[in-house]
Formats: structure tokens, sequence, C-alpha cells
């Protein structure tokens, strides 16, 4: 076939309005690519049974997204993640995020869930000689440092009058901290659940001080500023799918129990005290829940745990905007 001018212009005006039609409808090759969400988690809580149930990709596929989830021992070790850009999304209790923001990570709470004080505790051996927080006074607690039960033992501590320098604190995390205070390493252990749960039937471990009336022990969702700021609609599907897991587990404590089972390795019948001791509802920061924290922060710059005084309210999503 015998190509012509009025052939070639022909084929030429066509090749460009396929190519020019993505264009106009605002499509360009970066999108085209797809993005991922990068989530932590611990091996406790609402999003690893998000991570079991694959409804957060499902929610996310149709907007271009996948997910990919990274397991961590404890919050503070997962802020850390968030801080140097490994992570963007993840959960912690109350201490973490502050510890975090007062070292410069651009993290933003996004959400939280509400208050579950039972869900952390000091805990000393089935047949310590200690009866009272009071009677921590020259012994060694461990705990893991700036997580929840680090803000727990300094408010024990207060309430019972005992100076935060009077008591010996050791840092380990959950693992190390239960061997050391199986092996008599440690006077008392404050711990969270499931880890709490699994002590207190595994060694028959008693309750010196649980949260109740002293902390609240939220438990908040952050993430990275620049990834919540540029991908709001991800961010919005990410909190609806762990508002529905939320309801289904409270709902069903026994089954979720048992898929949590194997990924935490402690069984179910000792997860599903933990998660009856949990708190269900996602929701976005009150200024109530602003306060509570900031409270927390002062509480810990005075001690000079954190080296500067950090505002909470300015580290909340939408702040600013």
């Amino acid at each position: 076939m015998r190509i012509t001018r009025r052939l070639f212009t022909a084929a030429l005006a066509g090749a460009m309005t396929l190519t020019t039609v993505p264009l106009l409808a605002g499509w360009s090759p970066a999108e085209a690519q797809e993005k991922v969400l990068r989530i932590g988690y611990q091996k406790y809580g609402t999003l690893v049974l998000l991570k079991g149930k694959g409804t957060l990709e499902e929610k996310l596929s149709p907007l271009g997204w996948s997910v990919e989830w990274t397991e961590f021992p404890g919050g503070p070790q997962l802020l850390e993640a968030l801080n140097v850009g490994a992570i963007d999304f993840g959960s912690t209790g109350e201490a973490p995020p502050i510890f975090a923001q007062a070292a410069g990570a651009p993290l933003v709470y996004v959400a939280h869930e509400p208050p579950a004080p039972r869900g952390e505790a000091i805990l000393v051996p089935k047949g310590s000689p200690i009866q009272s927080v009071a009677d921590l006074k020259g012994k060694t607690v461990v705990l893991n440092k700036g997580s929840n039960v680090h803000y727990l033992l300094v408010k024990a501590l207060e309430e019972a009058g005992v100076a935060y320098g009077d008591v010996t604190v050791s840092f380990l995390p959950p693992a190390d901290g239960r061997a050391a205070f199986e092996q008599g390493s440690a006077d008392a252990w404050a711990i969270w659940d499931p880890f709490q749960a699994a002590a207190e039937v595994a060694t028959e471990a008693r309750t010196l001080r649980n949260g109740e009336g002293i902390v609240s022990n939220h438990q908040f969702y952050l993430g990275a500023k620049p990834f919540v700021d540029a991908n709001g609609e991800a961010v919005d599907a990410l909190i609806a799918a762990i508002g529905e897991v939320d309801e289904w587990t409270k709902a069903n404590p026994a089954e979720a129990a048992a898929e949590l089972a194997p990924s935490v390795g402690i069984p179910a019948d000792v997860l599903t005290i933990a998660l009856e001791r949990q708190s269900y509802g996602v929701k976005p920061l009150d200024d109530a829940v602003v306060a509570e924290q900031q409270r927390i922060a002062d509480t810990f710059h005075a001690l000079g745990l954190i080296p500067a005084p950090i505002s909470i309210a300015e580290a909340v999503r939408g702040a600013g905007s």
C-alpha cells in the first residue's frame, strides 16, 4: 500500500489524539505507577487484625495503592522507623510519640482509641513481698523505654509518694523484660497487653497497679506528616478500615483472639483476656485528648526525660492547615 501525504497526516492526527486524551483527563506517567502505603504494626492490636483480614488492600486497590506491612517489637522502635522514612503509618501508645516528637520526628496524630487503663500494669512475682507501689522504693523495675508503661510508672510512683529517682528503672523490650522478671533480675515489670495477660496466666504474676484512675492508656494512630498531608484519601480509607475491624473485634473477642493467636504466639484464651480489656471506637483527637497528651509531655520534660517542651496540638492532623 502506498503511503500518501493524506494518509500519513490522518495517521499522525490519530496517534496524537490517543496520546493526549489521557493527559487531558489529568493522567500522568507517575500516576500510572502503583503507590505503596507502608504500615508498621506490633504483634497485638487492631492493625495486626487488619493485616490478617486483608480488607485494607480491598479498599485501597481501586485507589491505586498496595500495602506493605512491617512488624516492630514496640512503639519506640516503630516510630524510629517512621522518623527515618521507612514507614508511613503505625499505631503506638501515649508515650512513644512524645519521645519521637521531642527527637524531631515529622509525625502527626491521625486518630485514637478510647481509654483502656486495665490494659497495662506494674506486675510483681506471685510470691513477692512487695505489696504496694510504695514498696518499690529502692527496687528495680524493668520496662520498655519510652513506652506507655513508662508514664504508668511515673504516675503510680507519684500517687504513692515515691520519687522517680528512688526507683532503679531498667530498660528492656518485652521479651527480655519478661526473662528478667522471671529470673528475679527485676523486682517488678511494667508491661502492657497481651504480654501482661500472658504473664498473669503463665506465672501467676500479681498486679501491683494498673492504669485505672491514674492513666488513660490511649492508643494512637500516627503518620508521617508529609505522607498524611499528601495522601488524605488513602489515610481516610485506612481509618475507615480500622473502624470496621474495631467493631468486629468488640463484638467477637474470642474469634479475634483465635485469629491473632498464630501470629502473636500467645494462646487464644490469654488473648481473649487482653482483648476484653482493650477499648474500641477509632476517632479523631478532640481537645480533651490533646490536653491529656500534653500533660504527659510536660511531665516527661519536668523529669528531664525529654530535652525541651513540645506542643502536641501542633502535631495533630490538620493543625495549621
